[in-house]
């Protein structure tokens, strides 16, 4: 990113100057910037644009959100070390605009993964919002690469039905190409017709390149391993919720954001790398504050 190029948000040009620099109150001192082709002035957009709190203590209430904290908690945490202090649902809103922003990067990154994916359902209660009474039981399904660990895709939904199962694996199918030769999953009986649909899986397997594997634990045939684990894991990052609230698309953005955590921010305690290290090494995220640098990248491709 260094050495990036700036063009005026105006009429595009690249025939930019420096023009002074505007004081903030918690940013510090943010680089004004002139166009020369059209005097339009403006101040370069890093994915923190009019946010009156720094990249830095954003990106740090995201990243406590994701290792298991509240917002309330997250909130007393900041007491200790911020002069201006942040209410919990300014976190909760950062968390929700910075995952949706940085997903849809993400989701359109290719990635090299091995032959087989598995993909499953996790079932999740979501309480309605504050006018309504009540609890829906919705589903978060999710597609892992065994090789990398990567999780290739993922949708929080508000029933188990084929639509939301086929938007996962459309993703999955773009993100892997040709790649797999194995998709693994458990009994349920919308998944064949599904994989038809998006890998082009043949009813005579012994005709198609892609094995359908079914796994059936009722059966005793055993689990899926890995993406067992993970949802393992996700559960116990997600317990502190007490249930999600409000709409499917708030819930969606929050998992996606646990998504982003679990590929580009933590590594895995197997591979001892981010899984994104291996499925994406052309990828350079070269501080130790990776969600500035992947709200950035988020920006200057959107």
């Amino acid at each position: 990113m260094k050495g990036e190029a700036i063009n005026c948000p105006e009429c595009k040009s690249e025939a930019i100057k420096k023009n002074g620099n505007r004081k903030t109150q918690n940013r510090g001192i943010i680089q004004r910037y002139k166009c020369n082709s059209c005097d339009y002035r403006f101040t370069k957009n890093d994915g923190f644009f009019r946010m009156r709190n720094s990249p830095q203590k954003i990106t740090l209430c995201l990243d406590l959100f994701f290792r298991g904290i509240s917002t309330r908690k997250v909130q007393e945490h900041l007491q200790a070390f911020y002069p201006h202090n942040s209410s919990h649902k300014s976190i909760y809103k950062w968390v929700i605009r910075y995952s949706r922003q940085i997903s849809n990067f993400t989701d359109n990154l290719k990635l090299k993964v091995g032959k087989e994916i598995q993909v499953d359902e996790m079932e999740y209660h979501r309480r309605k919002a504050h006018n309504k009474k009540g609890i829906d039981k919705n589903w978060f399904i999710d597609v892992i690469d065994t090789k990398t660990r990567f999780m290739v895709a993922s949708n929080y939904v508000k029933t188990r039905g084929e639509k939301g199962i086929k938007e996962v694996m459309k993703i999955a199918k773009y993100k892997t190409d040709n790649q797999v030769d194995v998709i693994t999953s458990d009994g349920f009986n919308a998944y064949p017709k599904i994989l038809r649909n998006t890998f082009n899986l043949n009813k005579k397997q012994a005709k198609s390149k892609i094995k359908h594997n079914i796994v059936n634990a009722s059966k005793g045939e055993g689990f899926n391993i890995m993406i067992e684990r993970l949802h393992n894991n996700i559960r116990q990052r997600t317990k502190i919720f007490r249930g999600f609230h409000g709409s499917i698309e708030s819930a969606n953005s929050i998992m996606k954001g646990y998504e982003i955590y679990y590929n580009f921010i933590t590594k895995h305690q197997t591979l001892k790398k981010c899984p994104y290290e291996l499925a994406i090494p052309e990828l350079k995220l070269n501080t130790e504050n990776k969600w500035i640098e992947l709200i950035k990248l988020s920006t200057i491709t959107s």
